[in-house]
């Protein structure tokens, strides 16, 4: 099996959004995915880009990709964030993913950002598994937060 990694195109957008929603449905979430497709391109390949990615192809199909960006932390500096890995679930367990992984960690020294970073769901045991051959910290000490800015028009009463 021949498998290329390669940087995502504005072309593998409606591929690489098919996975996002294959990705949400696996986390229990496919409501959560809003993104609009308009929005996921421009955010990628407009004039300012927020996000880039890599994918890998076998026999000319995505069967994976990696979502990241940056990242700045005022203790550490830049870093790289994966927002999201993926590989479809009849290719997973042949080594797509560590070629990915293996992909982002040379663009991150190339970059020279000083981590990466991510997330992983505490039930998800195929993934956590994946990263500690990576020597990764897992940090269960921090809390994920996040508001709805659209909410917060003269609601927060403050």
């Amino acid at each position: 099996m021949n498998i290329i990694i390669r940087k995502a195109t504005k072309e593998d957008c409606p591929m690489l959004l098919d996975l996002i929603h294959e990705l949400a449905t696996y986390e229990k979430a496919p409501h959560e995915v809003t993104v609009t497709p308009g929005h996921f391109i421009e955010s990628g390949f407009g004039e300012k880009p927020v996000w880039w990615a890599f994918v890998a192809e076998v026999e000319n199909q995505i069967v994976g990709f990696a979502l990241y960006y940056i990242r700045y932390s005022t203790w550490k500096g830049q870093a790289m964030y994966l927002e999201d890995i993926l590989i479809t679930n009849e290719m997973r367990s042949k080594g797509i993913g560590k070629l990915l992984f293996d992909r982002l960690i040379e663009e991150a020294k190339e970059k020279k950002f000083n981590r990466i970073i991510w997330q992983v769901l505490d039930w998800n045991e195929p993934a956590i598994n994946f990263y500690k051959k990576y020597n990764a910290d897992i940090d269960a000490g921090w809390l994920n937060c996040s508001i709805y800015v659209s909410n917060q028009l003269n609601s927060s009463g403050i």
